[in-house]
């Protein structure tokens, strides 16, 4: 690809991952903060920055043109803005801020979109019921990209669980004293944010958008398993666990199903540097054993 100008909202621990891809190719690099503070870490970073907020249209009358638009924003809860204003509100007015030249706009979606499934098999094709706040707005930022007009140049990828230096899924829970109300059998589904910067990248190239994807390691784990392998790689007890009281609030931990990755592989030409979450997490601790 030639070299291009990219813009990203959202440029956190994957989006600055992303970004320094895009530079070490010979791109120019564009985000967008809400943070003046930000903006500064971003511009020694060799990133253009634009403080404003996707929440407030009048602050994105100037954003810059860029082949490729990333859209990776998190959700702050102190910010004071729902989870629909930010994912799908704030992509609506993005969307329409945009100068008509953009040839891409990629979205970073969840696999919360899908909801709990009961152990299923997950893939593209899987009907999306979301349960929780998070999965609801983000499938409604989904349908406002497919709604506008530069929907067809649109690539959405729905990412299972990232973890990667300095996040570790659930380490928290394994330090608490008391059993961790975990059900046997349930899955979780990760993918390394290295891996996940690269597949980003690849779909910045995608031949024929509108297309979405499932993005993970495609090995999906029994939480259980997942956190007794990382108390010790961690050197920590082995967590003991209990199975949830009736209708008790579980958070992400209540989820249970297995995503299949099979279009990203074919279709991206990725291959996980991080086939498991094993390999994963060995990189991770012995990157600490030696910093």
């Amino acid at each position: 690809m030639t070299s291009s100008t990219k813009l990203i909202l959202g440029c956190g621990y994957l989006g600055l991952r992303v970004a320094r891809r895009w530079l070490a190719a010979g791109h120019a690099v564009a985000a967008v903060s809400r943070s003046t503070a930000r903006a500064e870490q971003l511009s020694v970073e060799g990133i253009r920055p634009f403080v404003a907020d996707v929440a407030q249209p009048a602050t994105l009358h100037n954003l810059p043109s860029a082949d490729t638009i990333l859209y990776a924003i998190g959700h702050d809860p102190t910010s004071g803005h729902s989870h629909h204003a930010v994912y799908a509100e704030g992509l609506h007015a993005v969307l329409n801020a945009l100068s008509p030249g953009v040839r891409r706009v990629i979205l970073i979606s969840s696999t919360g979109v899908y909801g709990e499934s009961d152990g299923q098999w997950i893939d593209e094709s899987t009907p999306c019921r979301p349960t929780r706040a998070s999965g609801a707005a983000l499938l409604a930022a989904e349908e406002v990209l497919a709604a506008h007009p530069l929907g067809n140049r649109g690539i959405v990828l729905r990412l299972a669980g990232i973890y990667g230096p300095g996040r570790l899924p659930r380490r928290a829970e394994i330090t608490a004293a008391e059993p961790l109300p975990v059900a046997a059998g349930q899955h979780i589904n990760l993918i390394h944010v290295d891996d996940a910067a690269a597949i980003v990248v690849a779909a910045d190239s995608v031949a024929q958008p509108p297309r979405s994807y499932v993005v993970s390691d495609g090995y999906p784990v029994e939480r259980r398993v997942y956190l007794t392998h990382l108390a010790e790689l961690s050197g920590l007890p082995a967590p003991q666990f209990r199975d949830p009281f009736p209708g008790e609030a579980t958070g992400r931990r209540s989820g249970d199903k297995r995503i299949n990755n099979a279009r990203m592989l074919a279709e991206l030409g990725v291959r996980p540097a991080y086939p498991t979450y094993r390999e994963g997490l060995e990189a991770i601790v012995a990157s600490q054993r030696d910093a």
